[in-house]
């Protein structure tokens, strides 16, 4: 990545995962958490392989990374391969790693409601709580069981409304907002099996 100055004093998104592929959803999130979380830009950060997830379904990792820059059709989303630079396997680390590399960004994670309720199952999940704050989004189906589960009644006192979230970046961790977006339906899963147009928007 760019020198450590570039960086300083920046609102940054991270959104990690698979990318497998790359689709509309993960543009339309970024799109919003710009927009509501009053961030300068996004980094899609495409994980070079998800411990939680098949080897055998997982495209190559550079495919997953132009079909990521395919997709990100705008100046303000960075696909980065951090993870693989890094040399990290899990979010947790990473995200320790990054906030050392980077001492003067202010990071937020984003993620959708489906993996708030599947977070207890990552390695040190708590710690990513505790590392940076986090903006949750609306996913389709997963919205109620989500909160609640059990990771958002372990920081539920951490949770600031909606309304305060683009201060989410200014807050000290952990803190997290639910954004009730309206959602884009569109999966990986559904792009996979050919159910809609990835370069749609």
């Amino acid at each position: 990545m760019t020198n450590i100055e570039t960086f300083a004093g920046k609102r940054i998104g991270i959104l990690g995962g698979s990318f497998n592929p790359a689709h509309r959803g993960h543009l339309h999130i970024s799109r919003q958490a710009l927009k509501l979380l009053q961030l300068d830009e996004i980094w899609w950060m495409v994980s070079p392989q998800n411990p939680l997830k098949p080897v055998n379904d997982m495209v190559d990792f550079e495919s997953r990374i132009e079909s990521a820059e395919t997709i990100a059709q705008d100046r303000r989303i960075r696909v980065t391969n951090i993870e693989f630079e890094l040399d990290t396997a899990y979010t947790a680390e990473t995200l320790t790693e990054l906030k050392k590399k980077f001492p003067k960004a202010r990071f937020v994670w984003l993620m959708g409601a489906d993996n708030l309720m599947q977070i207890p199952k990552w390695k040190d999940w708590q710690q990513i709580f505790r590392a940076v704050p986090i903006a949750i989004f609306t996913r389709p189906t997963y919205t109620k069981r989500a909160l609640a589960g059990y990771a958002a009644r372990r920081f539920a006192r951490y949770r600031i409304d909606e309304t305060q979230a683009h201060s989410l970046s200014a807050r000290q961790a952990p803190t997290w907002a639910f954004l009730n977006i309206k959602p884009d339906a569109i999966s990986a899963t559904r792009v996979r099996a050919g159910i809609g147009a990835v370069n749609m928007y």
